[in-house]
């Protein structure tokens, strides 16, 4: 494949250490308690109230607390020990109850109601409407045990299949293959940023880089996020300077661009991930944008659009115009993409075929101190793991054919994977086939007598481990072991649970989900129940929605065009990030994040680039973690005095 400039430039920002450590220890163990009932809460509330979690910034509190108790009492921390607490904060931050939360409201959801599916729901989802849990919005009920004890099993499972193909992928696209991971060294950088000794700070530009986005974070934070959340504790309307989730354009604009979703997001962070992500991706996704909202009002004035109407809203206008065009069009797209990604990985062999970097024996002779186990382990994992999701899907959905369940997980998974993992590699990029799990389910009911909606919330054996190589070069860069790794995760793992399950009770019984206390799910939770709800009367009797929706000729469409697009602009000698960008927004785009995205990537490129030099590349990710880290803090103030206040106004004295 064609080198491009701006991917050797990210494979250039870090090389592999020579050197690994466990980096586990008590302020592990201390780490996962404090992340699990002190940051996940917050992350939850922040989901449910700004439509982002605390994400990242959970990660860097953590990190600046811990290492500044270290520092103070003449310990230290190790680049490892940083890392190991950056890596099991991202795992706290997948709060596995908190889909309960979204089930108990999809069963009771107008949307539900609407397609009448509310009684199709399984009751290993969600308690029936009739049941007391429901009314006194409470997790610790009889009717939840099933629901619980499900999700318990699953995620063990999850956690354990992450050293299973995803790691031997890892192995093979590595220490094999050689390919250099573009974007994973973005993602090592802040991290390091944390881990020098106080001499080191003084002489280095990772701290202030890190402090300067901290003051942005925090400034901007107390704005976005505290003050609509103190205000709201006593005033009947709370303060917001900033609209949350965006600011609403649509119905100003609908006389010039009918069909259009229009608004803008003020979220100041954007700027800073437009800054981080490749300048000609943001670039790319900008171009298909424009396409977009020229083609919706001529395909409205063409008929094609006209579910949609004057007076509809962001909300509104995204479903109807995907219910018209574009959920047959984006099918096409994505067909397309996958198809770019598996010409990319065939012309990437014949290219490597002359000069291999590896052989197969790299597989069985990793390099010394990271920590690796034996390559057939892995493939045992992933063998057991499967087994173990195909009896559960079999024990949940008896009548849907069990040939299914086995093709996913023995034939499909792992070829995507690969396919993945070494896009990943090469271009930093994401493969897959869309709508693979929805035809499965649609052919069964079609061909082999399946009728019901069961299947769609069956644990189903589909997986793309590709991704999950990128973490593993995450963890080598910073020169972690990765029997470190496999320890906190056992850590982590009770305390997640149960944090998650006590917290999601906690902010449930504080109001009903959605309601106006947590905005942005009020805003979109109904349009994406009735996204998941519309695909799932396609297994149902009777004249589907979701047949409606469909239409095969915009479906081959989309497909010709992200082909023809994808091979003019290659014909151009364009950058391959400018190429996929743009294939993948043509799809139905919206504004509203987009745009602060692209002037963080613009302020990039033409100031801070031409100002700092090759250096900005380097600066760009840690400034972004110090202001995640400080929209971190604001948000777990708010959370504190929001949730203390409203806990003690629910006391009888």
């Amino acid at each position: 494949m064609k080198e491009d400039k701006e991917l050797q430039e990210f494979r250039d920002l870090l090389k592999p250490p020579t050197h690994f450590e466990e980096g586990f220890d008590w302020k592990t163990v201390v780490g996962a308690v404090f992340i699990g009932f002190l940051m996940m809460p917050g992350s939850m509330y922040l989901q449910l109230v700004i439509g982002t979690g605390i994400g990242p910034a959970a990660r860097w509190v953590t990190i600046i607390l811990f290492a500044e108790l270290a520092r103070r009492s003449y310990s230290g921390m190790k680049q490892q020990e940083i890392f190991l607490l950056y890596y099991m904060a991202g795992a706290a931050m997948h709060t596995p109850f908190q889909g309960l939360l979204w089930n108990q409201y999809l069963v009771q959801s107008d949307a539900a109601r609407m397609l009448g599916l509310t009684e199709f729901i399984p009751l290993w989802v969600a308690p029936s409407l009739e049941s007391s849990a429901l009314l006194d919005r409470t997790l610790f009920h009889s009717d939840w045990l099933i629901p619980i004890l499900l999700l318990i099993g699953t995620q063990i499972i999850t956690r354990i299949d992450q050293f299973g193909l995803g790691y031997a992928l890892y192995r093979i696209t590595s220490d094999v293959e050689k390919l250099p991971f573009p974007m994973a060294p973005v993602a090592a950088l802040g991290t390091m940023a944390l881990a020098e000794t106080t001499e080191e700070r003084e002489k280095s530009w990772k701290w202030r880089v890190f402090s300067i986005g901290g003051v942005i974070g925090l400034a901007f934070g107390g704005v976005y996020v505290l003050l609509p959340a103190l205000s709201g504790l006593f005033l009947m309307e709370p303060i917001r300077m900033i609209p949350i989730p965006w600011v609403e354009l649509t119905i100003q604009t609908e006389d010039w661009l009918p069909a259009v979703a229009t608004g803008i997001q003020l979220d100041l962070g954007l700027v800073f991930i437009g800054m981080v992500l490749p300048f000609w991706a943001v670039m790319g996704g900008l171009a298909g944008l424009i396409i977009t909202v020229v083609a919706n009002p001529i395909l409205y004035h063409h008929g094609i659009l006209n579910r949609w109407h004057p007076g509809m809203r962001t909300v509104e206008t995204v479903f109807a115009n995907s219910f018209d065009f574009y959920l047959s069009f984006s099918i096409g797209l994505g067909l397309a993409i996958a198809a770019i990604g598996f010409w990319h990985v065939a012309r990437s062999f014949r290219r490597s075929e002359a000069g291999a970097r590896g052989s197969l024996r790299d597989l069985f002779r990793p390099p010394p101190g990271r920590g690796d186990f034996n390559f057939w382990i892995s493939i045992g994992i992933y063998i057991c793991s499967t087994l173990s999701y195909v009896l559960l899907c079999v024990w949940l959905v008896p009548n849907f054919p069990v040939a299914f369940f086995l093709i996913y997980g023995f034939i499909y998974t792992p070829v995507i994977s690969y396919v993945t993992a070494r896009m990943e590699g090469i271009a930093g990029q994401f493969v897959s086939l869309p709508l693979v799990r929805e035809a499965s389910f649609i052919a069964g009911a079609k061909y082999f007598g399946y009728q019901g909606i069961e299947i769609w919330y069956a644990p189903i054996p589909i997986h793309n481990y590709g991704s999950a190589t990128v973490s593993f070069r995450e963890i080598e860069l910073t020169g972690t072991s990765i029997r470190g790794i496999i320890k906190s995760e056992i850590v982590v793992f009770p305390v997640v649970m149960i944090a998650s399950l006590l917290f999601s009770q906690f902010i449930w019984r504080l109001a009903p989900i959605p309601s106006g206390a947590y905005p942005f799910a009020q805003e979109l939770w109904h349009l994406q129940a009735l996204n998941s709800l519309l695909m799932q009367t396609s297994t149902l009797e009777g004249n589907s929605l979701f047949f409606q929706a469909l239409n095969w000729a915009y479906v081959g469409a989309g497909t010709m065009l992200g082909i023809v697009t994808y091979v003019v602009l290659t014909l151009f000698g364009l950058p391959i990030m400018l190429v996929y960008g743009m294939v993948r927004g043509l799809g139905q785009s919206m504004p509203h994040g987009l745009i602060l995205e692209v002037v963080g990537a613009l302020l990039g490129r033409f100031f801070f680039l031409k100002r700092y030099g090759a250096m900005w590349r380097q600066y760009a990710p840690v400034l972004l973690a110090g202001f995640s880290c400080g929209m971190g803090l604001t948000g777990m103030f708010a959370m504190g005095v929001t949730l203390i206040l409203k806990s003690l106004g629910r006391l009888p004295y």
